[in-house]
């Protein structure tokens, strides 16, 4: 880009709330209530969920004639930001008041690579947290932090959604697609990965540059392969004692589990991922790690020991 086109980069505050159509959407909301989402509001052909944090909303199901992904939606620091991405991004609506809970304004533009859209909004008012769960304390063997006659009982019930963490897709071309969105906004590697063979880059875990503020590991990541999907969206839970209620919540459900439960390397989160009625990948995470400015990017060899320290075997299809 020469130096007359360049632009401010627009700044990413956090993940807001992902995009889904569903051709069946009765069994879609089923499937979301029994990963523990809420509804905020329902119109009929379109519902919206929330997890008990302060965004208004996660997660919005639309009814449609085939199974979609709609993208993802970012809060941005200012109405200026939204009046960047309004001038100066690929196919960009103008802005827009944001029809849903929270209000607020948005902007859409579509990936100038693959085409699918993104989101950025502006103004959504916050509302109350729902929930406040308890941080237990364990008994290690030479420190006890339980109380003698202090239990810790649990009851089966889906895994409550705290908020909406991450999402990650399938994109044509890597390194186009990792300049335009470091470049345009304030997202910065945390790891990369590259090919055995050769050295190419193919997979990006971002985070949101926010000075020193500590921000999730990632909050979206792709890697290229020959057709652009969606890989997954990722819920954080509240600890591996609620995700493990979840896990066996949907497994008694009779849901098919893609991959789970085990630790990640890279953002170190536990993990559980799910498939729903419609085919997409949503995922349970817990205890991931966190990062600033002073943070290295990491560069490691593409291998299925990066994945993961434990838990079962990754599946071939997972990356595909």
């Amino acid at each position: 880009m020469a130096a007359s086109e360049q632009h401010p980069k627009i700044k990413l505050v956090r993940i807001a709330h992902v995009y889904y159509t569903h051709a069946n959407l009765d069994v879609a909301r089923e499937f979301l209530a029994d990963f523990g989402l809420t509804v905020a509001e329902d119109r009929g052909d379109t519902v919206f969920f929330k997890g008990y944090g302060a965004d208004p909303f996660v997660y919005c199901a639309r009814a449609g004639p085939a199974n979609e992904f709609g993208g993802a939606a970012f809060v941005v620091e200012s109405l200026a930001d939204l009046e960047l991405a309004a001038r100066t991004l690929h196919k960009a609506t103008g802005i827009e008041d944001l029809d849903a809970p929270g209000g607020g304004k948005r902007v859409t533009f579509r990936d100038p690579v693959d085409d699918f859209p993104f989101h950025l909004v502006y103004g959504q008012q916050p509302v109350a947290r729902s929930a406040d769960l308890p941080e237990l304390d364990y008994n290690f063997p030479w420190d006890k932090h339980r109380a003698a006659n202090k239990t810790q009982r649990f009851k089966k019930a889906p895994a409550p959604v705290h908020k909406l963490g991450h999402f990650g897709c399938c994109v044509t071309d890597f390194a186009k697609t990792f300049e335009f969105y470091t470049t345009r906004f304030n997202l910065k590697p945390s790891d990369i990965i590259y090919e055995p063979a050769g050295g190419k880059d193919v997979t990006t875990f971002l985070h949101l540059d926010r000075g020193m503020e500590q921000v999730d590991h990632h909050t979206f990541f792709f890697f290229e392969g020959p057709k652009f999907h969606v890989h997954h969206s990722s819920f954080e839970v509240h600890d591996f004692d609620i995700q493990s209620l979840g896990h066996q919540w949907l497994r008694d459900k009779g849901y098919d589990l893609v991959w789970g439960v085990g630790r990640h390397v890279l953002g170190s989160q536990i993990f559980d991922y799910w498939w729903d009625r419609s085919g997409f990948v949503l995922e349970h995470y817990a205890d991931g790690d966190l990062v600033d400015e002073t943070t290295p990017i990491s560069r490691s060899e593409a291998a299925p020991d990066n994945l993961h320290v434990w838990g079962p075997p990754l599946p071939e299809t997972f990356l595909q």
